[in-house]
């Protein structure tokens, strides 16, 4: 299925990140935006996993504990990814405007295909699959503090001021918490959104750079300046994808090692929650839907992160595939020399120590099945 203009934009698949940002508060120049901002920085980023913490601590019972674990480590991993993914936000920018300039080397109808069949589309269906987990994690996680036996809170939590002294009291709590729980889903679809989405991007168009080195000199109906050309081009398209590869580096560098920390810590409690601690139907879609997003959170940007290092190592192959043969010492020069470069291993590292990709997400499910083991070792 060809797209039915000429032209394709990268950037179309970030209109809906650009408005979780602009739900936030971050981007936008509507009226509110700034109160909004001071809001939902102070009373969802900052003071919301504090008072998950402080309640943590003080509820003596282990159930209770097990049960705000993970709510209470992604909240606080939610914040910690907002605040890097902010101080980044100008390097994000640069990698979009990266790849609309790549958007303009799409030239022939199979590229076009090619790319939006297997990137365009996919990357969409990453977005819309992560967007359907939050709001199943909304209702799911607010029908089972409804409907639980007893009224309670969502999740233990510490106010400054005794929760069941009255209807009123415990109604606005129990709103600031469900309000709460929701924009931090919110924040976490801006975190958890543009890892998968960009890798994505980005190994759809190491591909069409391989399909165009493959291609070069092929066409002998071309003169040798046009072939000479079509190299400094997609030597050039390297470049700009060595760039966006340093700058994902730079943005993921502290975010991405939250995300792993914190999946591996969810998977593990919520496992637990699931077989030991879940009391009802709610209870157990609730859990079960967001073990789920866990393992969403972190397996698309784990694949795609190895893609791109499969797309990248191929790039070799493809330059001794063109047809060189009969080209000038300059030209096979600059070849050999632009092979030398593309030999060189990319990837892209969390915490500088752990590779995004599908050796890091098979650990980190490691990491659960020990945390998991070790909870239910002090148990018995």
């Amino acid at each position: 299925m060809e797209l039915p203009s000429p032209v394709i934009a990268s950037d179309y698949i970030y209109r809906t990140y650009w408005l979780y940002w602009r739900l936030l508060g971050v981007e936008g120049e509507h009226p509110l935006r700034y109160l909004l901002l001071i809001m939902q920085f102070f009373f969802v980023t900052i003071w919301y996993p504090i008072h998950l913490i402080v309640g943590l601590i003080c509820d003596g019972t282990l159930a209770e504990v097990c049960r705000g674990i993970p709510i209470t480590a992604s909240c606080f991993f939610s914040s910690f990814k907002i605040i890097c993914f902010r101080w980044k936000l100008a390097e994000i920018k640069k990698v979009q405007q990266l790849f609309m300039e790549l958007d303009q080397r799409i030239a022939t109808a199979g590229e076009r295909s090619s790319f939006y069949r297997e990137t365009i589309r996919v990357a969409e269906f990453i977005w819309k699959s992560l967007l359907v987990a939050a709001i199943l994690a909304i209702i799911t996680g607010t029908a089972f503090g409804l409907f639980r036996r007893e009224r309670k809170l969502l999740y233990p939590g510490w106010f400054p001021y005794d929760v069941y002294s009255s209807d009123q009291r415990f109604w606005l709590s129990f709103a600031y918490q469900a309000a709460g729980h929701s924009l931090a889903i919110l924040q976490n679809l801006a975190n958890d959104s543009y890892p998968p989405m960009t890798f994505c991007v980005l190994a759809g168009h190491v591909r069409l750079l391989s399909m165009r080195l493959s291609r070069m000199g092929y066409d002998l109906t071309k003169p040798k300046e046009i072939i000479v050309r079509e190299l400094k081009d997609n030597i050039e398209d390297y470049r700009k994808l060595m760039n966006i590869v340093q700058l994902l580096r730079s943005t993921m560098h502290l975010s991405q090692l939250g995300q792993f920390i914190s999946s591996g810590i969810n998977i593990a409690i919520t496992l637990v929650n699931i077989l030991f601690f879940a009391d009802n139907n709610f209870a157990m879609t609730y859990y079960g839907v967001y073990f789920m997003a866990m393992l969403m959170e972190i397996f698309p940007s784990c694949y795609y992160g190895t893609l791109i290092s499969i797309e990248l190592n191929g790039l070799t192959d493809s330059i001794f595939s063109s047809n060189w043969v009969g080209m000038d010492r300059g030209y096979c020069r600059t070849l050999l020399i632009f092979m030398q470069l593309t030999l060189a291993k990319v990837e892209i590292r969390a915490g500088g120590m752990i590779g995004i990709s599908l050796n890091a997400f098979f650990a980190t499910i490691r990491m659960a099945y020990s945390f998991f083991t070790l909870a239910m070792s002090l148990r018995k």
